[in-house]
């Protein structure tokens, strides 16, 4: 649905409301323990209206009631200024239809025929009234979202505990997940590259003998090429040097032409141009967050999904003058995939260090969808 379109409904929606804001403020003032479920219900449905977080709940049952109670009453004065500025905005069109319509007909309005003069007067002076109308619905609108935000979002010490609490939790995840990456390497170097490099000094060994079969020095190149790519991707994983030369785009092609299954890239960076840099790319933190979701996601896709094919989509959507990067991986694979397992937890840890946003749906049967939002600023 469109911004405007949005916008103009949840103003439409509050107006409609606001009889039943008013009748429960005034019955709250009688029955208060009585009226506070349906009070609390209309104000969480305020807050999904406006698109805010239903923070309903936070403090004692008392403090909750009094905090509803009060946002009501000084919420339905905003409801009936939208409805006013609702009805001057269908009286205006109203109006130029009925304008429209006679004047196409060679009808006069209001003794009022048509002429060149009095339609550009009309229209000019129709054009600023909607302006004006257009400005008093945003207007209301944010006066309804900051009144929401304020009397029913908790307090400014209350919001400093959750950020706490939410850094906290988050700085625990990451070192987990710097904890299981630095073992999973260490098992690689140990199961993969030092084993190749054990096979490759034992070739080398023999090959010095007399005796040594001239087919021992290839088997050792072979087994040092292997070493060498082995140590790459090992390398890669920690950290993939070409992400800063290359790029994001780039970058995700090069690991998907190294994937065994067929995977498509969509990359489009084009809204960072909303961005104050030079390059127009996102933070390198960022670009190595959503580097690592796709690389991950196409691992337990090829390990443990059984997936035939993977499509990878990055695009930078812009809101509010601020882009961010919306990473989603999907593949046609079985489903099931455990959010809570090490790799995946990792990721929501990594994703949530940046203040992003982790999603991952994988139902029974498929299809596995992970998303990520990486904001850039």
């Amino acid at each position: 649905m469109p911004a405007a379109t949005r916008l103009l409904a949840s103003v439409a929606l509050g107006a409609l409301t606001t009889p039943l804001d008013l009748l429960l403020v005034l019955a709250g003032l009688l029955r208060p323990r009585a009226l506070a479920g349906p009070a609390g219900a209309l104000a969480g449905w305020h807050l999904r209206r406006l698109r805010l977080d239903d923070d309903l709940g936070t403090g004692s049952a008392g403090q909750v009631r009094e905090q509803v109670r009060r946002y009501l009453a000084m919420r339905w004065p905003v409801g009936l200024l939208g409805a006013i500025v609702l009805a001057l905005l269908l009286v205006g069109l109203a109006t130029a239809a009925q304008l429209t319509w006679a004047w196409g007909r060679g009808e006069a309005i209001d003794g009022m025929r048509f002429s060149p003069g009095l339609a550009a007067y009309v229209a000019v002076g129709g054009f600023v009234l909607l302006f004006l109308n257009v400005c008093g619905l945003v207007g209301v609108h944010a006066l309804d979202t900051e009144l929401a935000r304020r009397r029913l979002g908790p307090s400014s010490t209350e919001a400093l505990q959750r950020r706490i609490a939410e850094l906290a939790h988050t700085r625990a995840a990451m070192l987990a997940a710097v904890d299981s990456e630095r073992r999973r390497i260490e098992r690689d170097l140990h199961d993969g590259l030092q084993q190749h490099l054990v096979a490759l000094a034992m070739l080398i060994g023999r090959s010095r003998r007399p005796s040594s079969d001239p087919a021992l020095l290839a088997q050792a190149h072979e087994q040092a090429q292997q070493a060498l790519a082995e140590l790459r991707e090992v390398a890669w994983r920690i950290y993939p040097s070409g992400l800063d030369s290359l790029g994001l785009a780039d970058a995700l092609q090069g690991m998907a032409e190294r994937t065994p299954l067929p995977v498509t890239v969509r990359c489009d960076l084009g809204a960072l141009d909303t961005l104050d840099t030079l390059d127009a790319r996102p933070p390198r933190a960022v670009e190595a967050a959503a580097y690592f979701v796709a690389s991950e996601a196409i691992t337990n896709a090829v390990k443990h999904a059984g997936a035939t094919h993977l499509t990878i989509d990055v695009t930078t959507p812009s809101q509010n003058g601020t882009a961010s990067v919306h990473v989603t991986i999907r593949d046609d694979g079985r489903g099931g995939a455990d959010p809570s397992g090490t790799g995946l937890s990792g990721l929501a840890g990594r994703v949530a260090a940046l203040d992003g946003a982790f999603h991952l749906s994988s139902p029974a049967g498929g299809p596995t969808t992970i998303t990520a939002v990486l904001p850039c600023a």
